[in-house]
C-alpha cells in the first residue's frame, strides 16, 4: 500500500506506536490461548466429555469465537487489552465486527497449519509495523494504544 492509504501511525516518524508490538502480541497470545483453555476445560462436562475426542477442534473454534467477539467489541482481545495494544484498519479506525471475523478466521487458519503460523510470525518480526500474514491480507495493524487522561 502506498503512504497515502494509511492512516495509522508512520513507523519511522512515529515509532512509539510500534514498540515492542511482536513481543506485546505473543504474551497477549499466552494469555489469550490460557483463557480459551479454561473455557474449553469449562464446556467439556456440558458435552459429556465427548470433547476430549475432538479438543484440538473444541479450541479452534472456541478460540475463533472468543477472538472475533473481543475484537469486534473492543480491537482487541483481552491478553491485548492487558498489553495496551489494539488493532486498526488502515484507515486508522477499529476493526468492525466483519473484519474481526476475518482475522480471527486468519489468525485460527494459522494455528491450524503451523508453516503459516511460522511466516506469520517471522513478517512480525522483520516488517516495520509487525504486521502478520492476517493483517497484510486484511491491511490491518496491530499498535500500542494511545495513554487516556
Amino acid at each position: 500500500m502506498t503512504e497515502t492509504t494509511w492512516h495509522t501511525p508512520d513507523p519511522d516518524t512515529q515509532p512509539d506506536f510500534y514498540a515492542d508490538v511482536p513481543l506485546k502480541r505473543f504474551l497477549a497470545w499466552v494469555v489469550d490461548s490460557v483463557l480459551v483453555i479454561v473455557i474449553c476445560v469449562l464446556i467439556l462436562p456440558f458435552t459429556a466429555f465427548t470433547g476430549l475426542f475432538f479438543l484440538p477442534m473444541l479450541f479452534l473454534s472456541v478460540g475463533l469465537i472468543y477472538r472475533t467477539a473481543t475484537i469486534a467489541k473492543g480491537s482487541a482481545t483481552w491478553g491485548m487489552r492487558l498489553m495496551a495494544i489494539e488493532f486498526r484498519s488502515a484507515s486508522g479506525q477499529r476493526l468492525d465486527a466483519a473484519t474481526a471475523f476475518l482475522h480471527s478466521l486468519g489468525f485460527t487458519f494459522s494455528c491450524a497449519v503451523p508453516l503459516v503460523q511460522l511466516a506469520s510470525m517471522l513478517l512480525m518480526l522483520v516488517g516495520p509495523r509487525g504486521q502478520g500474514l492476517t493483517d497484510h491480507v486484511l491491511a490491518t495493524v496491530a499498535v500500542n494504544r494511545r495513554a487516556t487522561s
